[in-house]
């Protein structure tokens, strides 16, 4: 088994162990250790939980110590540390899952998001290993990019295409991400999508969508920066920029997710690394 399996695994029972739990409790542990034990790929895993409403909580939790785990260096003089920190905030959240999800439920949860459809908009609020996967997948299940930056301009004429407006850069940008995080930097296409999320935050504030236009305006302004080197790319300018994007998606398709965390990066990003404040 690999380390990071083993580390959610440990995170997990050590969690469990600070709770007083009834069989029927002790067995969904069991069956999240299996979970985890067999699967191939447990960002990917963790997004599918993340589908489900009995799931989707924990998978939350779970999702940001694997990203701990995949995303940059661990710092193994300081790992003990970490691992104590992880496994207290898992205690409230494991309790709170295990209060509301028995057995059968767990695994009609698993029998429901193994079975559903795949062709909707999503939103990847896990696997962030490498940046790895996509934000969002296309009503057709095309994985493609989508590149805006050739689009003629149509008049917004209803919520729909205000909706396709704003969630058209989505997957570029993620694209774009990956790169920072490899080296790769288009200085160009990165200022083309500054000056879209310009525009697409100034469309999001007409329509009194605040904290959309907030977001597109971090993005633009931290590209900018970029651009103009007053802005240095690191792990956690990728992650602010990655925050805002799930954001973004999570308010557009109304996904019934906790983002307060990812609002909080963000909003913390813009006040600490922009030097233009971010005001809408």
């Amino acid at each position: 088994m690999d380390l990071v399996k083993v580390y959610l695994i440990q995170s997990i029972t050590a969690a469990a162990n600070n709770l007083r739990l009834n069989a029927q409790q002790i067995e969904v542990v069991g069956l999240l250790r299996e979970t985890i034990t067999r699967c191939d790929d447990v960002g990917a895993e963790f997004l599918k939980m993340k589908k489900s409403t009995e799931l989707s909580k924990l998978a939350i939790r779970l999702s940001e110590i694997h990203s701990f785990l995949t995303l940059g260096k661990v710092d193994f003089v300081k790992i003990s540390e970490q691992f104590r920190e992880h496994s207290r905030y898992l205690i409230r959240d494991l309790n709170q899952f295990l209060e509301n999800v028995g057995p059968q439920v767990y695994k009609d949860a698993f029998n429901k998001i193994n079975n559903r459809s795949q062709n909707i908009i999503d939103i990847e609020l896990v696997d962030r290993s490498n940046l790895a996967g996509q934000i969002m997948v296309n009503e057709d299940g095309d994985q493609s990019k989508t590149s805006v930056l050739n689009e003629v301009e149509k008049p917004m004429n209803s919520l729909l295409d205000f909706e396709k407006k704003i969630l058209e850069p989505i997957k570029s940008l993620d694209e774009i991400l990956k790169g920072f995080a490899s080296g790769k930097i288009n200085h160009k296409e990165v200022n083309n999508y500054s000056e879209i999320m310009e525009d697409n935050a100034a469309l999001s504030n007409q329509r009194g969508f605040k904290v959309l236009a907030k977001m597109h305006l971090i993005v633009s302004s931290a590209f900018s920066d970029i651009v103009t080197s007053n802005l240095l790319i690191d792990k956690t300018v990728i992650e602010a920029l990655r925050a805002c994007l799930i954001v973004i998606v999570a308010v557009v398709k109304k996904r019934e997710v906790d983002i307060s965390g990812y609002l909080n990066r963000s909003e913390e990003f813009a006040r600490k690394y922009l030097k233009n404040s971010v005001q809408v």
